[in-house]
């Protein structure tokens, strides 16, 4: 745990916002301090009434207890949970203002993103109380929420500082861990991913936020039977991945780090509002399905041989604008959506001339290049027992995904964002549709764990 305290520690350094971080047993001792380094206005906890049982109470006594006058907190009673409306960040905002407060999140995914975006509205700094190790974004600039009918990441600061008492995490429901156990596993194919696109001279690798994560994500990802059970010390060990996986997506300016092919699945799912018995789709459950699913296609076309003769055979394989139109339409029938994928495409339409070059670069070093994204990835089924052993989705089946739904997203998927992935290189080789027809085949990876494992599992 004090290696991962100094990456933590390190990342912190490296922030562009956050001043203050402290992940430890009992740190929600430590938010008298926070709120004093942060000026004078009176705090304004921002909760929902779990999350206020969880930490908000206790924290409300020990700003009162600092002589630090408390505003009377903002509880979020939204059942079954609170969704992430744009609508409710812009009342906060108006609270925020009338009361001069700075604002506290006691929560975590949902309740940390709209004060965010409130704070920002409000043009003041805020801080983050985190009450599960559930998702990467309590340290990450942007929040997703949904605004006009549509889920957008909406511009706005990180917080200035973070305070997670690992006695709190470890009351959270287990399912909670496991999202975050699967939201950092996201990050194998986030590093994969840029690796490809760096290789290919799509989008240059910024050293320090790369090294950040790839280093150590295998070490957070190392314990997943401990996650699962709550050990304390494992707990903490995700907590801190997370957090640095939000510090170096600070750092970059952007999700880049943390983020690739598989965060795409789980938008697509997110965008459409995914429910699972009667509840939304948990961001980390959908990215850590969408994990397993991109590195079985990493899996896939690692096992290709890629020569002149495939590239020239790919010649007339790039999709026209008329065909990415075509595609949009079929694809999405929510109009918001549909017209975010159209202008998302025409940013990558307008490096289509450089497909060639790509391709060529690709089988001029081939051998090479494979075994160097082999030592980045790790193999799906591997992964899938991880997510397991964390308690974590693994298979589309535990969201209620019927795999030719599945099959259709790593399509869709491509269309949502501009960023270049795997799933955009297959495209250029023709190769997308082959892949995902390879893994669903009875004798693929999706294939195989369709039969005889005991596995409820949606076929249709």
């Amino acid at each position: 745990m004090a290696g991962q305290a100094q990456v933590l520690n390190e990342a912190v350094r490296k922030a562009t916002t956050t001043r203050h971080v402290f992940v430890a047993p009992a740190a929600l001792a430590k938010l008298p301090d926070a709120v004093r380094a942060a000026g004078d206005r009176p705090p304004l906890i921002v909760a929902d009434p779990n999350t206020m049982e969880a930490a908000g109470r206790d924290a409300l006594a020990l700003l009162s207890q600092a002589g630090l006058s408390p505003s009377v907190p903002v509880v979020l009673e939204v059942a079954p949970r609170v969704k992430p409306h744009a609508s409710i960040a812009r009342d906060i905002a108006g609270v925020i203002r009338e009361r001069g407060a700075l604002p506290v999140a006691v929560g975590s995914g949902v309740i940390n993103d709209l004060t965010k975006y409130a704070a920002e509205l409000a043009g003041t700094p805020y801080m983050c109380v985190a009450t599960a190790a559930s998702m990467d974004g309590y340290a990450a600039s942007g929040a997703a929420l949904l605004d006009d009918g549509f889920k957008r990441t909406l511009g706005c600061a990180p917080p200035v500082s973070i305070v997670a008492d690992l006695n709190v995490i470890a009351r959270a429901p287990s399912r909670m861990a496991g999202w975050g156990y699967g939201d950092l596993a996201g990050k194998i194919v986030a590093g994969a991913d840029w690796k490809l696109a760096d290789f290919l001279g799509e989008e240059p690798i910024n050293p320090e936020p790369f090294v950040l994560v790839q280093d150590n994500v295998r070490g957070w990802l190392s314990r997943p039977g401990e996650v699962g059970r709550g050990d304390p010390a494992a707990l903490g060990d995700l907590v801190n991945g997370l957090l640095v996986s939000g510090f170096a997506m600070q750092a970059h300016g952007n999700s880049r780090p943390a983020s690739g092919a598989e965060h795409l699945i789980s938008h697509v799912w997110e965008m459409e509002r995914l429910t699972h018995e009667g509840e939304p789709a948990a961001h980390g459950a959908c990215v850590g399905i969408g994990t397993v699913a991109i590195l079985a296609l990493y899996e896939w076309f690692l096992s290709q041989d890629i020569d002149e003769v495939v590239i020239a055979q790919a010649e007339s394989a790039a999709s026209s604008p008329d065909q990415v139109e075509a595609e949009i339409r079929a694809a999405f029938q929510d109009s918001h959506i549909a017209d975010s994928a159209r202008t998302e495409m025409r940013a990558k339409l307008e490096q289509a001339a450089r497909r060639g070059e790509r391709l060529a670069t690709l089988a001029a070093n081939w051998p090479a290049f494979r075994d160097e994204l082999r030592r980045s990835c790790v193999p799906p089924d591997q992964m899938e027992s991880w997510l397991r052993q964390a308690g974590a989705p693994a298979h589309p089946a535990d969201l209620g995904v019927p795999l030719a739904k599945l099959a259709a997203e790593y399509r869709r998927a491509r269309l949502i964002r501009r960023r270049f992935t795997i799933l955009d290189l297959l495209d250029d080789l023709g190769w997308l549709d082959r892949g995902v027809a390879a893994l669903m085949a009875d004798d693929g990876f999706w294939g195989e764990r369709s039969k005889g494992q005991g596995r409820r599992v949606a076929t249709a």
